[in-house]
Parts: C-alpha cells; sequence; structure tokens
C-alpha cells in the first residue's frame, strides 16, 4: 500500500495527495477535453446530463454527505435555478450573469429552508423539506405571468455575449468548465475550517457545539451552498431541456437526487460523480435488458422504480458506503494482493459509551 511521508504542513491540505493522483486526474481531464471529438452527439450529450448532475450532486453531498442534514425536497432548488435562468436569459441577460443570479436566489431560498434544520433533524428535516418541495412545485405551476404554468416555458440557447452556444460540444465545453469550478469550490471549503466545521456538526452537534463551532451558522450556510449549486444544475439543465415545467421538479426527482449521492458514496466528492454515472446509465441499462425480459415484466410502468429501489436496498444493506466505498475496497485488495484477508472489509459494530448501558 501506498505510505505518504509528510514534511510539511502544506501536505494535509493539497488537493492532490501525491503523483498518482496528478497522473490518473490529469489523464481524466484530457478524456473529458477530448471528449467532443471521441464520442457521438448521443453519448455526449448523456455525459453533459452526468455533469450536470454531479454538480447538483457535488451541493446534495455537501449537504447530506458531509453535514449530515437530508433533505427530500432538493429538486425545488434545481427548478428556482432553472426558472430563474429561463426568465433572465429570455429579458436578454448574458449567460455568466443570469447564471450568477440562479445561484444566488436558490442560496438566499436555501437560507430560508434552513430555519428548520435550527431545530429539527433526521426524519423531521426530511418531512419539512419535503413539505418545501410541494410548495415550489405548486408554486411554479401557479405564477403563470413568470413561469408559464403548467404549460412550461422554452428556453433558447446559452448567450455568453461573444459566442451563442449552439453546438452540443460548445454546450458540452460550458458544463465541463462550470462541473470543475464547481468541484474546486467544494474541495477547497471541505479543507477550510468551515468543511471541517461541517463534519464535526455530522458526527455530533454536540461536540461540534463544545469546540466553538456556530450551528446555526453552519447548518444555514451548508443549506445555501447546497442550493447555490443546485440552482447551477438547474441553469444548466434549463438550457439542456430548452423546456422546463413543474412538474419536471417533483418530489419523484428529489428522491432520485438522494438516490443518486447514496449510492455514489456518502461523504465523498467522487461519489457525487458516480452517482450521476449511476443515475443516468442505469435507465438505459434497464431499456437494454428489457429484451431478455418477458412481455408482462418489460412493459411494466414501474420497472424502472422497482429496479432503482432493489439497488438502494442492495446498497443500504451490503455496500452502506456505495459506489465509491467498493472501489476503496477493490484498490486496497489489489494494493494488498496476496496478503489479502477475508474478513479485513467486514463492518464492526461500534458502540458508544451511552450506548453500552441501553
Amino acid at each position: 500500500m501506498r505510505y505518504i511521508f509528510k514534511t510539511e504542513y502544506d501536505q494535509d491540505i493539497r488537493l492532490a495527495k501525491h503523483g498518482g493522483h496528478v497522473f490518473w486526474y490529469g489523464l481524466l481531464g484530457v478524456l473529458l477535453v477530448g471528449s467532443p471529438w471521441l464520442l457521438d452527439e448521443y453519448w455526449l450529450a448523456q455525459l453533459t446530463f452526468v455533469l450536470i448532475y454531479s454538480v447538483v450532486g457535488l451541493g446534495l453531498m455537501l449537504l447530506a454527505g458531509y453535514t449530515g442534514l437530508f433533505s427530500i425536497g432538493h429538486a425545488a432548488f434545481l427548478g428556482v435555478g432553472a426558472y430563474t435562468e429561463a426568465v433572465l436569459s429570455g429579458l436578454g441577460w448574458p449567460f455568466p450573469l443570469s447564471l450568477a443570479a440562479a445561484a444566488g436566489l436558490s442560496a438566499a431560498v436555501g437560507a430560508v429552508v434552513g430555519l428548520p434544520a435550527l431545530r429539527v433533524k433526521g426524519i423531521y428535516l426530511g418531512i419539512a423539506t419535503l413539505a418545501f418541495g410541494f410548495i415550489v412545485e405548486e408554486a411554479l405551476a401557479r405564477w403563470e405571468s413568470v413561469t408559464g404554468g403548467n404549460a412550461g416555458k422554452h428556453v433558447g440557447p446559452i448567450d455568453l455575449v461573444f459566442w451563442k452556444v449552439e453546438s452540443e460540444g460548445g454546450f458540452y465545453a460550458v458544463c465541463l468548465v462550470v462541473a470543475v469550478l464547481s468541484t474546486l469550490a467544494v474541495a477547497n471549503i471541505l479543507r477550510s475550517p468551515t468543511g471541517r466545521a461541517f463534519v464535526a456538526i455530522r458526527d455530533s452537534e454536540i461536540s461540534a457545539q463544545s469546540m466553538g463551532i456556530h450551528l446555526a451558522y453552519h447548518k444555514t450556510l451548508s443549506f445555501m451552498v447546497s442550493a447555490a449549486l443546485a440552482g447551477l444544475g438547474g441553469a444548466l439543465y434549463a438550457h439542456k431541456l430548452q423546456f422546463i415545467s413543474p412538474d419536471q421538479f417533483n418530489v419523484l426527482h428529489s428522491i432520485d437526487l438522494l438516490l443518486m449521492v447514496v449510492i455514489g458514496g456518502l461523504g465523498s466528492i467522487h461519489g457525487a460523480f458516480l452517482g450521476a454515472l449511476f443515475l443516468i446509465t442505469m435507465p438505459q441499462l434497464i431499456s437494454l435488458g428489457k429484451e431478455f425480459l418477458p412481455d408482462a415484466i418489460a412493459q411494466a410502468p414501474g420497472l424502472q422504480a422497482v429496479v432503482y429501489g432493489v439497488v438502494l436496498i442492495g446498497f443500504v444493506l451490503f455496500e452502506p458506503m456505495g459506489l465509491y466505498g467498493r472501489w476503496l475496497k477493490v484498490r486496497a485488495w489489489l494494493q494488498l494482493f496476496p496478503f489479502y484477508r477475508q474478513g479485513m472489509f467486514k463492518r464492526q459494530k461500534s458502540f458508544q459509551k451511552s450506548d453500552r448501558l441501553k
């Protein structure tokens, strides 16, 4: 296995811990930049969706995976960003300004939604965010003078003042830049005192408060940053589909987003991207698998929901760390081979002192 001998304090906060990170991430960057020339238009469009959902997943990962605050209405922030972008781009705003406004308005709404997190947590916080999702969906449907109501709203191509992005490759490049900048922003937040405060709140609110961490401030900040990233993803989502309606941001979409970060691996930036890849590729795999199933099952309307549920239950029971956790185990097995032990990764039940007394 690789052991890093640290000789300076900067090594603790360095993004690339060793040369292997530089090589593999550099190779990934080259492949992503070259994707418009390596992939056909359909698969490039699917990769674009992966990048869009990754931006949203980074926000939800920061909230749920690192701060421990679950949201079941996160699609509402996606909708706020999408409709803000649709309205402002229709008024002739350049894309950088409208994108910043979408993120800012979503962050402001996130601050309001974060208020219940100051008093409730767990399932009660989930219920509060779920109620907010219903409220936003209904507001988008009723505010017809701005959103177009249930008839929906058309969104034009991205206008960068000096360049009107109309090709699939150009839009992919914009999404790639936004995804890279969002990833760097989240990575820098997590290695800062603010990110360490988020993790402390997730692990134990009482311990975090005893160390002087302001719970209300950091919980609200986590909601705001998470909502801002969802707003960025919503703006790109609106331009990608070029037509949005309130039913696209319902509670089922929120559950898909939560499913994405859980299956990707809570508490890891990699998990947001792996979860987005799962969310986009799973419908394709289900469509391919229908050819080998009986017609009664293949044509069933709830097949995709059943498959998603089975996969989620399987991950919760057998791989709670998600896809990224599975990759960590595979990597450790490869590094330790042939000295790998059978029970090395077996989960051990740990108890707090108070739990032992129950």
